[in-house]
């Protein structure tokens, strides 16, 4: 689909999309940037491009397609360093978990006739870096863009098409929108996990060791999403604060209602409660966003048929 694409980060979504590109045959030449020297060696020995630099500028260079996967924080800088080596006519996409503050760092530095399309593919696992990506990441998920006014319709399309071949499906959202959407469904998740795993290693009555040795299921999938990348989800909670409090002030009510309901012995709340949010964990199955089998598919997602 491109002569030359450009990879601007290299960890679970870049090496996933280096992978999935080699795969699907989607570009003549990868090139591959990251600033960590150690992280850049280990890409090469994986062979997940073509070349291989820690200047981001000679990697966009003459590339049809630019994407940026590093956190949300770093968007802007990357795009002010990159923007002199942009071809005119070139795609410039980014993954991040938030899109008003990406939109805001990246599109002051873009240049003309340059195709900016912001973008978040909805696919990830709480690990990082060059080895934890793989071809199938992005299978039957979506991946949501907020294009901004005046975007060019073919360029829109062009990308939606290589999402496609990702195996990712198409949405499209404004910013805000997109903004608070994943405030509920990923940003407060990964905090109350966060906070969760935080308050049982800070609990002084029960040790570490009994944590780790009695961990329940319910526990446990908590560890999972409080595992992944700190410096990514420092960057969402920083550049998403104000939908993230918005969703943490309605949460904080309806707890206040739960805790209600137990402290007052209230069993019919309670039932109804649960009933109705058993009823969303089938409505994730029955549209494919996760798998109904034992173990809530951990095997299948943590080895991977096609890694």
């Amino acid at each position: 689909m491109f002569e030359k694409i450009a990879l601007v980060g290299i960890g679970l979504i870049g090496s996933s999309l280096a992978r999935v590109i080699r795969r699907e045959g989607l570009a003549g030449h990868v090139a591959i940037s990251t600033r960590s020297a150690t992280t850049l060696k280990r890409a090469e020995e994986l062979g997940l491009g073509d070349s291989y630099t820690t200047d981001a500028k000679e990697a966009v260079r003459d590339a049809d397609l630019v994407i940026v996967s590093v956190p949300v924080g770093s968007s802007g800088a990357v795009a002010e360093e990159i923007a002199p080596a942009l071809k005119k006519g070139a795609i410039l996409t980014d993954v991040g978990s938030t899109k008003a503050s990406v939109i805001a760092q990246m599109q002051p530095h873009v240049p003309d006739g340059v195709h900016f399309i912001p973008g978040h593919p909805l696919a990830g696992t709480e690990k990082s870096g060059p080895d934890a990506g793989f071809a199938d990441l992005f299978d039957n998920r979506w991946c949501i863009f907020t294009p901004l006014p005046g975007t060019d319709p073919e360029a829109l399309e062009r990308l939606s098409e290589f999402w496609r071949r990702c195996g990712a499906n198409i949405d499209t959202m404004d910013p805000q929108h997109h903004d608070m959407t994943l405030a509920i469904v990923s940003h407060l998740p990964h905090i109350i996990a966060y906070n969760i795993v935080g308050t049982a290693d800070d609990l002084e009555s029960v040790t570490k060791t009994e944590v780790i040795k009695y961990s329940a299921s319910g526990f446990r999938d908590f560890t999972r999403l409080a595992a992944s990348d700190p410096t990514m989800w420092r960057d969402v909670c920083l550049h998403n604060k104000d939908a993230i409090l918005e969703m943490l002030a309605r949460f904080s009510e309806d707890l206040a209602f739960l805790q209600r309901a137990i402290r007052w012995g209230d069993g019919d709340k309670l039932f109804d409660l649960f009933t109705r949010t058993r009823a969303v964990r089938r409505s994730i199955i029955e549209a494919g966003q996760d798998i109904d089998v034992p173990d809530f598919g951990r095997q299948a997602v943590e080895h991977p048929s096609k890694n």
